[in-house]
């Protein structure tokens, strides 16, 4: 299904007027709660996406009133969210953030910086856990194996496939992004590796999120999350040749 924007309750600014320096992409499923958190953490002149996959606590209604622009995506998915923000984006560069407080979208900055500086295509955040909780055993051990089997694949040696990151968003478009599932953030990864992209990765403070999470909370979630990227990492070298 196609995503839907919705107007902000704050206005847009008008025709001619300034666009935002860059958009934040922020998934969101029943995060009524952290939102207020999040969206006092987005850098001034940034602009929030809070992308409602079908949310039934309010959550539309507390971005719209906080002032993000609100993107409805009704296919269920975290990377269907992810690419219907990436598609409703119009600044240059586009960054990803959890929604649920267990990240801080203000440490995008510096991936920021990096981006338009030239130091780096595609910037993401190694999350360093702080307080009990913040990432359980099985959420953990999830993510080695899979920076294991992405090393194999890629040469890459990254620790950690966090969803904090930052690149340009015509250069994310020509990927060609096609999971829609939990596989997405690796298939971002997989993909600028095979076009050649500089990918670095930065220490994030990573803390207990707010509410169940939907993925990684518990070992049902982890397995399944472990198979949509397994696919991923199965997938031939995909459109060689696409430099930022």
């Amino acid at each position: 299904m196609r995503a839907v924007t919705t107007s902000p309750s704050s206005p847009e600014p008008p025709p001619g007027g300034p666009a935002p320096s860059v958009d934040v992409v922020l998934p969101c499923l029943d995060e009524a709660a952290a939102l207020p958190w999040v969206l006092r953490r987005i850098p001034p002149g940034w602009r929030a996406l809070v992308v409602d996959n079908g949310s039934t606590d309010g959550s539309d209604r507390v971005a719209r009133e906080l002032g993000a622009t609100v993107v409805r995506e009704e296919r269920r998915g975290f990377g269907a969210a992810c690419h219907a923000g990436l598609t409703a984006a119009t600044a240059d560069i586009v960054c990803f953030c959890d929604c649920d407080a267990s990240l801080d979208p203000s440490h995008l900055v510096p991936f920021v910086d990096e981006i338009r500086s030239g130091g780096a295509d595609l910037v993401l955040g190694r999350r360093r856990p702080r307080g009990r909780g913040a990432w359980p055993p099985h959420a953990r051990a999830g993510n080695a194996a899979l920076s294991l089997l992405l090393r194999r694949r890629t040469g890459l040696r990254l620790r950690d496939l966090g969803p904090l990151r930052a690149a340009r968003r015509e250069e994310l478009l020509a990927l060609d992004l096609t999971d829609r599932r939990s596989g997405y953030p690796l298939q971002m990864v997989v993909r600028a590796a095979d076009a050649g992209w500089r990918i670095t990765e930065h220490d994030v403070p990573y803390t207990p999120r707010t509410g169940a999470s939907k993925v990684t909370g518990t070992w049902r979630g982890t397995c399944q999350a472990v198979r949509d990227m397994s696919r991923v990492l199965q997938e031939p070298p995909a459109r060689e040749g696409v430099t930022p």
